[in-house]
């Protein structure tokens, strides 16, 4: 059981998806890392993605080719107040990340979006604060100005 969690340990600090692990009697087996942490392993990782940048967003797709609607309308928001420079996730590449990240925020659905590491909402909630200008706010507050300021001056 040592060996198992050393090659693990080994394993998820390389950064691999998958390893090759040898059992107590010698036969060698293929292990998803992922798989083999615990539950509350991958809710510690969340904790950290969700701090790794002022703006984070766990969605189906990547932001150059999102791959559903809701995902897509997240990055067009953010791209309209010139937010460019974010972390995304891709939940489609990982299962786990996929159930866990809705365990981490107690919310169903993705996309999911954080700011500074604290859950915002989904795509309703961004669209809504867009539309009322809570957005701009709430990056002001992460010492982002929305470029919507700078289009709005320039119409005046």
């Amino acid at each position: 059981m040592n060996s198992l969690i050393r090659s693990t340990g080994r394993c998820l600090r390389s950064g691999a998806a998958a390893c090759l692990l040898r059992t107590a009697d010698g036969r060698v087996g293929a292990a998803s890392a992922r798989f083999l942490c615990s539950a509350a392993d991958v809710q510690k990782d969340l904790g950290e993605l969700v701090k790794k940048d002022k703006v984070v967003v766990f969605m189906k797709g990547t932001p150059a080719q999102p791959m559903c609607g809701f995902s897509n309308a997240v990055v067009q928001i953010l791209r309209m107040h010139g937010v460019d420079q974010y972390s995304s996730y891709n939940v489609l590449e990982d299962q786990e990340l996929r159930e866990g990240v809705k365990v981490f925020s107690n919310w169903p659905t993705i996309p999911q979006v954080y700011f500074n590491g604290e859950f915002v909402g989904g795509c309703d909630i961004l669209l809504q604060m867009h539309q009322n200008g809570d957005l701009v706010d709430e990056l002001k507050k992460l010492g982002i100005r929305s470029a919507l300021l700078d289009a709005e001056k320039e119409s005046k």
